[in-house]
């Protein structure tokens, strides 16, 4: 157990004084009578959750689902038993920030690695990336679309929309389903919808932007505008939002002259 633990701070590249700390807890674990007579499958997932915790204490950006792949572990599984080792050896853990998220989801992206096998035009500089996604991730907050949801296909969403956005000529035509292919990460299945989403307040923040009111915008050309609407993002969202309330309550006051 102590070798697995091991082994998985070396895959994961952490520092010596993490592995140390895992190792420490998982001995702590399996001294507990709460761990004696759990099944094999949850003993070895142990190991994975005190590498978590130790890497959530020191703020290094891990999340649970690259644990999970490394283990082939069910997400499920390997949740209780985290939740089982903070509650008995009563650990404090924090959760997970959207900023180490996002920087952590984007580093293994291979269109951030110049010599990458893929074609120039849809090679992209890291650092821009990443300030254009995590502007994006921020306008996906202010708008409650993180709220009560898996973090990581609003990513991938963001992520798509900010790589299209820094060079839209030639990657407006590529799909989320390829970038990801290319990006050499998974499509999580609700990405496509938390897409969507992000779309329709992309174009209605661009319906509050006069001088963009001339040009017939849909899904695919308010790309090319993003930078200008995320400068503009909290004047243009409070616009939008206050058209669409002015909208219901007109709605509602219609409906109740009907009823009348």
């Amino acid at each position: 157990g102590i070798r697995r633990v091991q082994d998985l701070c070396k895959v994961l590249k952490l520092p010596a004084a993490f592995e140390e700390t895992a190792v420490s807890y998982f001995q702590r674990a399996l001294e507990l009578p709460a761990f004696h007579l759990v099944s094999l499958e949850k003993k070895e997932l142990l190991g994975g959750c005190c590498v978590l915790v130790t890497c959530r204490q020191r703020r290094w950006p891990l999340t649970m689902g690259t644990v999970c792949s490394l283990l082939y572990a069910k997400q499920e599984l390997f949740a209780s038993v985290f939740l089982s080792l903070q509650r008995e050896l009563g650990l404090s853990v924090p959760a997970l920030s959207l900023a180490d998220l996002v920087t952590t989801h984007l580093s293994s992206f291979r269109l951030v690695q110049p010599s990458a096998p893929i074609p120039a035009h849809f090679l992209e500089d890291k650092e821009q990336l990443l300030a254009r996604t995590m502007a994006i991730v921020e306008l996906a907050s202010d708008t409650w679309l993180v709220t009560g949801r898996h973090p990581v296909p609003v990513v991938t969403a963001a992520a798509f929309l900010a790589w299209q956005s820094l060079r839209p000529g030639p990657r407006l035509s590529c799909p989320l389903a390829r970038f990801c292919r290319l990006a050499g990460v998974e499509l999580p299945p609700p990405a496509q919808l938390r897409l969507k989403e992000l779309l329709e307040i992309l174009l209605a923040m661009a319906s509050q932007l006069s001088w963009l009111r001339g040009f017939r915008l849909d899904k695919k050309t308010v790309v090319k505008h993003i930078g200008d609407l995320l400068q503009h993002r909290l004047f243009l969202l409070k616009c939008a939002f206050s058209q669409q309330d002015g909208l219901e309550q007109q709605d509602t006051g219609l409906g109740m002259d009907s009823v009348s």
